[in-house]
């Protein structure tokens, strides 16, 4: 990546984005490193720049700050993952009471067409997706934000945003390690159909179970990796 074409604070954003980006797609391994002169190396930026863009993700919860002793890609637990799904829940259950009551219909045709593109993109194995995680997570992420795109609350969206990073990336710690069937297709469906029918009680049941069993999941993955680690 070249950036000395780029302002300062431009730099700085792409070294964020950069990085964020490994961590998310698990090419940075959690409790890894993050040498401050590498990075400056790699990206020909300032050091300035490496530490503000590592800054930023200590606050999104990606990066750790160690006492004088430079970043570490954030660790994972379980525990971490159970406590975040259930903490998600909560928040999404607020934006998607808000976005259904507020909801025209510009934000209908929205919900239709994210799940219409999700749904074409979903095998009914969900281990198939092994290969395509990431163009697929790309749509997985745009039906979610349609479903709360009415909320109308920017620091409801800003930290769903950082709560849905971090689900991405346990996501992607577990991909190499499918664990039983699933249909993702009919649980997005019924997801579409609660909230399009505004019944807000419903939605929030479904959404509850649905990011539970991707916890469920990926907590089995999680598992089947430690015992391949041994």
């Amino acid at each position: 990546m070249s950036t000395t074409s780029l302002s300062p604070k431009s730099q700085t954003l792409a070294v964020f984005e950069s990085i964020r980006g490994e961590i998310l797609d698990a090419h940075m391994e959690p409790g890894s490193r993050l040498h401050v002169a590498s990075l400056v190396d790699r990206y020909g930026v300032s050091q300035s720049a490496v530490r503000e863009a590592l800054s930023r993700l200590v606050a999104d919860g990606l990066a750790i700050a160690l006492d004088q002793k430079g970043f570490r890609v954030a660790p994972v637990s379980i525990a971490d993952l159970h406590d975040l799904t259930e903490s998600r829940i909560e928040m999404e259950c607020v934006s998607l009471r808000r976005s259904i009551e507020r909801g025209d219909a510009a934000w209908e045709a929205r919900v239709l067409a994210a799940y219409h593109e999700l749904s074409r993109s979903t095998p009914v194995a969900v281990a198939e997706l092994q290969g395509a995680m990431l163009p697929w997570a790309v749509l997985h992420r745009r039906f979610h934000n349609a479903l709360v795109s009415a909320a109308g609350s920017d620091w409801l969206e800003r930290f769903r945003e950082i709560m849905f990073d971090q689900s991405e990336r346990y996501r992607m710690l577990s991909v190499s390690h499918p664990v039983g069937p699933r249909d993702v297709n009919a649980e997005h469906r019924a997801l579409m159909d609660a909230a399009l029918e505004r019944n807000v009680d419903k939605v929030n049941e479904l959404v509850a179970a649905h990011f539970r069993e991707t916890a469920n999941v990926v907590t089995a993955a999680m598992e089947q990796r430690a015992k391949d680690a041994k």
